[in-house]
């Protein structure tokens, strides 16, 4: 393209590029569509306005139609320079178009044909997904999923509609439109109707159907009250801890382990969760990850499920249990070897039976612990190494399983 002077308020303010579809914010700024919804709607969801740093208290967006008409003529004068021609945009979706949409949607066949346009709708624009998201499409979706049949799981619809399965489409939709904070305290609020819903799902629904529910639950228990944490049914752990199992993708792995985090500590979920098996599923995760942040995270719902009895009970049980946890400190990063101490910390408190300290000998955990003590890891981390040496100084202090070198560094 040759070198040609672009009128500066042609120019987005965020993307630095000329304006395809221009629309203009509460503050009286003109912005392109994409730029300023992904300021507005994406991630932190920015309420401030880039240029004036105004509150946006409106964010309705006015397409500044007389803008992108100059801008088009602009284009279309300089074709010759390189410049192409910007096309009209498609006007975004308006509420009576999506009412008219659910209601029409009675039979399953117009129930399949219904969630694709809302697919189509949403991956258009993210002034889509709000209009949808105020216009009943949550509630919506949401039926589609309290309807389904947890006894016998749901038909899918062939030919035409290529073995659609309705739960699918539903939890694909509410996933990707990224609601906002209120519609998802909304479906929260249903006396944990919905994520009875989505556990049946994940207990009969395919692949793609558990993963997105695993997603929805994350970003919906992120804004929980603890109440509705600690009230979160032994169910619901089962089925995370299956997702785990299974490794249905790393994306739902990952959103696990973080709902695991979050939830573990709050009433008796720790419980639920060693109840559930998550304790050798976490173990075996162990043995196989070598990335550091899937690592640390491990050792988090490891170190929170160990908390309870049953869940030292389930690591002392593993064969592999007290040797894995060792052998992640000095190994991956400062936050693994706090949470993989304070693991064995918690045995040395609550299970130190002559065969687990031998075996804990044996296996070099002592040997490590009196290595942390040498290394730089972190005052709080060697507290409780000091901790966990001191306890049972008796038993280990002057056995020969110990290095001679390790050994001097052994409390007093």
């Amino acid at each position: 393209m040759d070198e040609i002077d672009v009128p500066p308020f042609f120019i987005c303010p965020i993307s630095l590029e000329i304006m395809k579809d221009p629309v203009t914010v509460s503050t009286g700024i003109t912005y392109d569509r994409e730029s300023i919804e992904k300021w507005l709607f994406s991630g932190k969801k920015n309420t401030t306005c880039p240029v004036t740093k105004q509150v946006i208290a409106d964010c309705e967006l006015t397409p500044n139609h007389t803008l992108r008409r100059l801008i088009q003529s602009w284009c279309m004068l300089n074709a010759s320079h390189g410049i192409e021609r910007i096309p009209t945009p498609k006007p975004p979706i308006s509420k009576a178009q999506i009412t008219k949409l659910l209601n029409d949607a009675k039979s399953p066949q117009q129930q399949i044909k219904c969630l694709r346009r809302l697919q189509s709708i949403a991956s258009e624009n993210a002034t889509n997904k709000r209009c949808m998201e105020s216009s009943g499409v949550v509630e919506f979706l949401a039926s589609i999923l309290s309807n389904y049949d947890s006894t016998t799981g749901e038909e899918s619809l062939d030919n035409e509609f290529e073995s659609i399965r309705p739960t699918d489409e539903a939890l694909s939709i509410l996933y990707n439109l990224q609601l906002s904070e209120a519609a998802l305290k909304n479906l929260m609020r249903k006396n944990g109707d919905f994520i009875v819903s989505l556990t049946r799902v994940m207990q009969r629904g395919s692949y793609e159907s558990r993963a997105y529910a695993v997603l929805l639950l994350k970003s919906m228990l992120e804004i929980a009250d603890p109440m509705q944490l600690i009230r979160l049914r032994p169910e619901l752990f089962v089925e995370l801890i299956q997702v785990l199992r299974d490794q249905i993708s790393q994306q739902a792995s990952k959103a696990t382990l973080q709902l695991l985090v979050s939830i573990c500590p709050w009433g008796s979920n720790k419980i639920k969760a060693a109840e559930a098996g998550a304790v050798p599923v976490l173990i075996d995760l162990l043995l196989d990850s070598s990335e550091r942040r899937a690592c640390e995270m491990i050792l988090t719902v490891l170190d929170a499920v160990c908390g309870c009895a049953e869940g030292r009970s389930e690591l002392l049980r593993h064969g592999a249990g007290l040797a894995i946890v060792s052998k992640k400190i000095l190994r991956v990063s400062q936050v693994a070897s706090e949470r993989a101490v304070r693991i064995l910390l918690s045995i040395s408190k609550f299970c130190a039976t002559s065969n687990v300290l031998q075996e804990m000998l044996q296996l070099g955990v002592v040997a490590k612990l009196c290595l942390v003590l040498q290394v730089d890891c972190g005052f709080k981390t060697k507290e409780r190494a000091r901790e966990v040496l001191t306890l049972h100084a008796r038993v280990w202090k002057n056995s020969s399983c110990i290095p001679s070198n390790l050994l001097s560094s052994y409390p007093a």
